[in-house]
């Protein structure tokens, strides 16, 4: 395998084209916006500046990686002469099946599709195509230029021989893969999520404020990070999204998600994103400034 595709120059897709160019393949980066690829580019560049400020790669090893990186607008020209091509779209069910119905139709006949998805079924996914036993998930953690997880996912008709492909592709990547099965949430999710919810259900109750509840898990269970503070990392509408898929899919009360995040979802307030989530932050990074008033008793 030597030419990747990556769809969606979002946060993961550009981390995820990151990757694969600095292990040295050819990656076609798509997005239907230009902006959001220049920005992408930018932000690659700037991961790139950091890992060589740490002396973790050289300035020509930077050079190569941005040069293995073409950007185009068109997946169907993107895609050509790909041997895996990677959907890294919003965490939205109808976008995703609309994409690897495109995927589909534009890929060479023995591409593999794969998904980046959290929470998505790879099954209902390949549903959508003519080749369901070519189609996996391949579930990065973000950042995903620093994380080493890779959760494969096998949908229902998966075949051994392309579970082997993406698993020994993600091991060239430097990442360690875990082989799941297909149910809502996977591993990662199905865990986090609840944990998540809980601690914001926690909140709404009034067990104990933003700060303790995180202070909790991170000095008592060893967490680098506490659940409400994650939460506005992920995207308060991601966590919101990723529990209602677990919700329908498993059919259980538990992970029906708190009204609080439904309340802060529909309010605007997403998280590190949009500057206010459990947490403020400063406009234009993830730098935390403080808890607001849901930490006042």
């Amino acid at each position: 395998m030597q030419q990747v595709t990556v769809i969606g120059a979002g946060t993961m897709g550009n981390g995820i084209a990151h990757v694969f160019a600095q292990s040295g393949y050819k990656v076609s980066l798509v997005d239907v916006s230009g902006p959001a690829l220049e920005k992408a580019l930018a932000t690659i560049g700037k991961n790139l500046d950091r890992m060589v400020a740490k002396e973790k790669i050289t300035e020509a090893d930077k050079t190569n990686t941005l040069g293995n990186i073409t950007t185009y607008t068109s997946l169907a020209e993107g895609a050509k002469g790909s041997q895996l091509i990677v959907e890294a779209a919003t965490e939205n069910i109808d976008l995703k099946l609309k994409i690897f119905k495109q995927m589909d139709e534009v890929a060479d006949a023995n591409a593999i599709l794969a998904s980046n998805t959290s929470s998505i079924s790879i099954t209902k996914l390949g549903s959508v195509t003519q080749r369901p036993d070519k189609v996996i998930g391949m579930h990065f953690m973000n950042p995903v230029p620093v994380m080493q997880l890779v959760e494969v996912i096998r949908g229902y008709a998966t075949t051994d021989d392309v579970t082997a492909t993406i698993m020994d592709l993600s091991k060239k990547l430097g990442k360690i893969p875990t082989e799941v099965n297909d149910f809502p949430g996977f591993v990662a999710n199905r865990i986090l999520m609840p944990m998540i919810n809980e601690a914001i259900i926690s909140l709404q109750e009034g067990v104990a404020g933003v700060y303790e509840i995180d202070t909790v898990m991170k000095l008592g269970m060893a967490h680098p990070m506490g659940p409400l503070q994650l939460a506005d990392f992920i995207g308060l509408d991601v966590c919101l999204a990723i529990l209602r898929v677990l919700h329908d899919g498993l059919g259980n009360p538990k992970y029906a998600p708190s009204p609080l995040l439904v309340n802060m979802v529909t309010a605007g307030k997403l998280g590190a994103k949009s500057g206010e989530g459990f947490y403020s932050y400063t406009a234009g990074s993830k730098e935390l400034v403080v808890a607001p008033s849901f930490n006042k008793k």
